[in-house]
């Protein structure tokens, strides 16, 4: 079959790799009719993989339909349209039941716990891809789920009401959201849905601060962008951020942003292993601060709910789409930020 392959920083490939079978009376294969690529695929591209690996098909984010499951496989079969939640379980252990599949016990690394990020579960910018535990990890879709908010909602939906859930937004709170690709953008929407007033929204990129203003958001112009956040507050800052990118710079920007006595929430992926907190600034403003990965699998309800009533709106943030054969050019949009981009989907059949 056909896949995307990860060869190094800045070289993504459009190439032959072998079929995906069931391995296990546990599997499934599912044939991708939507793919995404995620802000966390774009670390790989660059330059800073979690595995030494190269070969790998990227790619944690998409919809398809069942083609072919093993034996022991119960609640699927061949023929149904399903999702992936980019967060991969065992099924075995007693977290993973509950759905905080991202706490896996049986699980040595990042990873064991989701696709694309090393040749130990290839990924899903392919025509198609095997699924371990598929009876936990695919999800039935409705009929009234696209394939766009679908996508969205295997991973950027989930990361976002995560973080938002995590920041403990009520109503009539003043949210900061630091990163407006996919992942902020549905932070935005979350932040509305659990009933914030306002939503605040911190990105380098112009045209995506001008796209976050039509779903509500108030952007943060200025090169200082501490100083302007307090003056859109009154001086008080935020009661809540959620910083949705993973560098050392945004994640200070949200500690030394939010109000006394605020709370702080990290989604974005951080591979620095000795970042400066600064624990004197936490410790007298008396923050709250939490990070981690998000199961996918334990917000997914909720996230449904709200997209089949309209409360949400996860395909809104794709902005580009793609044949897969065109993943390279895709991959070096993306990278660029340039023409608007904030989500993109790769199509198989084209």
């Amino acid at each position: 079959m056909k896949a995307l392959t990860y060869q190094g920083r800045h070289d993504i490939r459009y190439e032959e790799v072998p079929d995906p079978v069931v391995a296990s009376p546990t599997d499934a294969v599912v044939k991708v009719t939507a793919a995404g690529i995620c802000g966390s695929d774009l670390h790989i591209y660059g330059g800073n993989p979690f595995s030494p690996e190269v070969g790998y098909t990227p790619g944690h984010e998409c919809v398809g339909v069942v083609v072919e499951t093993g034996d022991q496989v119960t609640r699927f079969r061949p023929g149904d349209r399903v999702m992936l939640p980019a967060s991969v379980g065992c099924t075995l252990c007693p977290t993973c039941a509950a759905g905080y599949t991202a706490r896996c016990e049986r699980a040595k690394s990042m990873t064991d716990l989701c696709y694309g990020v090393s040749p130990q579960l290839p990924g899903s910018q392919a025509e198609a891809l095997a699924v371990p535990y598929a009876d936990i990890n695919l999800v039935r879709l409705p009929e009234d789920i696209s394939d766009e908010a679908a996508v969205v909602l295997t991973d950027n939906a989930p990361t976002a009401w995560y973080g938002c859930r995590r920041a403990r937004v009520s109503p009539g709170e003043t949210v900061l959201v630091i990163g407006l690709g996919p992942v902020g953008l549905m932070a935005a929407q979350s932040a509305f849905a659990m009933g914030a007033a306002r939503v605040l929204g911190v990105d380098l990129v112009a045209e995506r601060r001008t796209f976050a203003a039509t779903m509500g958001v108030e952007p943060v112009e200025g090169e200082d962008a501490r100083a302007a956040v307090r003056d859109m507050t009154g001086g008080r800052g935020p009661d809540a951020v959620v910083e949705a990118v993973g560098s050392d710079a945004t994640i200070e920007l949200a500690l030394k942003t939010v109000r006394q006595a605020g709370r702080v929430s990290v989604v974005g992926v951080s591979q620095n292993e000795a970042f400066p907190f600064h624990m004197g600034l936490a410790q007298v403003k008396e923050l709250e601060f939490a990070i981690g990965l998000c199961s996918v699998h334990y917000e997914l309800p909720v996230l449904m709910s709200l997209t089949q009533a309209g409360r949400i709106t996860p395909e809104a943030v794709v902005s580009h789409r793609f044949g897969l054969s065109e993943g390279p050019a895709a991959y070096e949009l993306f990278s660029s930020r340039a023409d608007g981009v904030h989500k993109i989907l790769l199509d198989p059949s084209r």
